[in-house]
């Protein structure tokens, strides 16, 4: 187990809140054969050094000169080594054989780079405007060695680049995925002159909302990852120091190995000494230690090109690519600010797989290369090699249909023209399109944290760094028992396109005082679907299919306040809001409607013990109780109609 978790830690596909460079491609010599690898140690204006790895296009000149395409990761810049390559560089295959000078660089505290690491690093620096750098002679801005973050790192990376590496054309691009991401993003405030184009992909955002948390939630399923970001390295290092603390469960069970930990306070037999997991146990609520890491607030002043990327079925990081666009868009206007949301999980836009498939679902060939050609490679070369006026041909949002697996094009997004509708949850288990139903009804369900409902049928994902094909899975098994409410539309006599943001506005009550409200909007298919071509799993039938379009969590202590917790009245009807994200998909002619409920969602979210406890991070085994919950008929779900 320890000698396979340590090979994801490197990996784009299953690392949460991770990924460094796109998985590696075939063994080549083109990057060999094309460029000219530097390796530099770059201070910093608090004279911390940063390990940079600089790929120089061999007929790069002064009359040939290349821009920047740069990634800052906490995941390794590997391989290291002046006369090591790797198999690929930059975000795809296009990108690299287009030719840019690719800079890779270990952020501070990790790797080869100096400093001590802190996780999603605070924002504390304002930057100096253009106007401001020209006064004092182009030089950045000299603060106190304590006032330095990801946005300072970056400009200072920028600044030493663009005087060090010659027969560059004076423009810098950066990219990331997921925590790469999060550095993009952060990078782009306060950013440097030459920074023309920045494209966080699957960006993390916030970590009370991505990954370790949803709505306040804990990702139980994030387990395993704390050793890669709870351990602080004694020195700069190329390889793994980390490692030590990783759990080797002595299991193929991950459900059973889990739910055999008991109370989340158990982990500290493995977490004693892991500062992250005694950060996550001390600060249970959205205080001041989570709110000073989201990169949100300070979205501002943004003057450069901006393309957010993310994936429909992204189980890390769904959260991030849709805020930071729309925070983006709100505060920035003017600015050059796209959205791209593809039918990929986690990263899966970054390699091309043929078969564009998640789970079981098959979204049609060579997605991922679509996107590389014609949105990506567009976007970096008209801002960085081309006229960089913003005039890229390119569409306000390029987003993909999940139901009728095409590309659409939208000028702004939410699109304005979509019709808000509302889906009301019935007790007699009918998804009614419209209207609202009488408080006095409702359905109900014991719910029993000894009997969590779990997230998958898949036993074999359970293990992994972070769930993956779950966003899309079947949900059969769910809707089977007692413990998970059903209702659905009668079969659809035309097609519904759902475009923009969904809501779940739940009027409950509960026997207990604290609880978990799940809700999960489905597309299930008519009973004769034919099997595509592709199915990964033989034993699995398309016919009566439920595929996950979009879920979400809300922990109920925190329907009023994410900084202020407060319990349930028992047996009183208490109104809880579960933002599900947003959606563009069509459920087709035949097809129906379904929306589950349930509390429990093991071991992707931790138990309830629904027993309000003033930290569940520490709650005891006799705090966990069963309790019945209700739904009453008053409870709808909004949502956008696109005709």
């Amino acid at each position: 187990m320890k000698k396979w978790l340590l090979s994801l830690s490197v990996c784009v596909a299953v690392l949460p809140a991770l990924a460094q460079t796109p998985p590696a491609r075939p063994t080549n010599t083109f990057v060999r054969d094309n460029f000219q690898k530097m390796e530099y140690d770059i201070p910093m204006r608090d004279g911390t050094k940063l390990h940079t790895n600089v790929y120089i296009p061999k007929d790069a000149s002064a009359t040939n000169k290349y821009p920047f395409l740069m990634q800052r990761t906490c995941y390794s810049v590997a391989p290291y080594g002046p006369d090591t390559y790797p198999n690929g560089l930059g975000p795809s295959g296009t990108l690299m054989r287009d030719k840019y000078i690719f800079v890779y660089q270990d952020v501070r505290g990790r790797w080869a780079s100096e400093g001590t690491w802190t996780n999603m690093t605070p924002t504390v620096t304002v930057q100096p405007s253009a106007a401001e750098l020209k006064k004092r002679g182009k030089a950045p801005a000299r603060q106190s060695a304590l006032a330095v973050d990801e946005s300072s790192d970056t400009y200072d990376t920028i600044d030493w680049l663009l005087k060090n590496v010659k027969n560059n054309n004076g423009r810098v691009g950066q990219w990331g995925i997921s925590y790469p991401g999060f550095y993009t993003i952060a990078g782009a405030v306060g950013a440097h002159p030459a920074l023309k184009a920045s494209s966080p992909q699957a960006p993390v955002s916030d970590f009370f909302f991505d990954d370790f948390h949803h709505n306040g939630a804990f990702i139980q399923a994030y387990l395993f990852t704390f050793p890669v970001f709870g351990v602080q390295h004694p020195a700069p290092t190329t390889k793994a120091w980390y490692d030590s603390q990783m759990i080797n469960s002595g299991s193929k069970d991950g459900f059973q190995w889990q739910y055999d930990l008991g109370p989340l306070k158990n982990a500290d037999k493995y977490y004693k000494d892991n500062f992250f997991w005694q950060e996550t146990v001390d600060h249970p609520n959205y205080d001041e230690f989570w709110q000073k890491r989201s990169i949100i607030p300070h979205l501002k002043n943004i003057r450069h090109a901006v393309m957010t990327v993310g994936g429909w079925f992204d189980a890390e990081d769904l959260y991030g690519p849709l805020t930071i666009y729309k925070t983006v868009e709100k505060n920035n206007p003017g600015t050059y600010n796209t959205l791209v949301m593809g039918p990929f999980g986690h990263g899966r836009w970054s390699r091309e797989t043929g078969h564009t498939m998640h789970s079981n679902v098959y979204f049609g060939d060579s997605v991922a290369t679509f996107y590389q050609r014609n949105i990506e490679a567009k976007f970096f070369d008209h801002f960085l090699k081309g006229p960089g006026d913003g005039k890229t041909g390119l569409p306000e949002a390029y987003l993909f249909n999940t139901g009728r697996n095409e590309w659409k094009t939208f000028d702004k997004w939410p699109a304005p023209n979509a019709q808000p509708m509302q889906l009301a949850l019935r007790s007699s288990g009918k998804l009614d399109m419209g209207g609202k139903g009488n408080a006095s009804a409702f359905s109900e369900f014991v719910s029993d944290p000894a009997k969590p409902v779990p997230y998958t049928e898949d036993n074999t994902t359970t293990l992994g760094f972070t769930p993956f094909n779950y966003m899309s899975e079947d949900q059969r098994f769910a809707s089977r028992r007692p413990d998970v409410l059903t209702f659905q539309t009668d079969v659809l006599t035309d097609d519904v396109t759902l475009a923009g943001e969904l809501m779940a506005k739940l009027n409950v009550s509960t026997t207990g005082t604290d609880a978990d409200w799940v809700v999960k909007l489905i597309d299930v298919y008519p009973p004769d679907e034919p099997n595509h071509p592709y199915m990964p799993n033989k034993n699995i039938t398309l016919g009566n299919y439920q595929q996950m379009v979009r879920s979400e969590v809300m922990r109920g202590r925190f329907r009023n306040s994410f900084e202020k917790p407060e319990p349930f009245v028992a047996n009183q009807a208490t109104p809880v809001n579960v933002r599900l994200q947003d959606v563009l998909h069509t459920f087709k002619k035949g097809h129906r409607i379904m929306v589950q409920v349930q509390s429990t969602w093991f071991p992707l979210i931790d138990r309830n013990p629904q027993t309000y406890v003033d930290n569940i991070y520490k709650a005891d085994a006799g705090d966990f109780r069963k309790a019945t919950h209700r739904v009453y008929d008053d409870s709808v779900i909004e949502v956008s109609v696109l005709k």
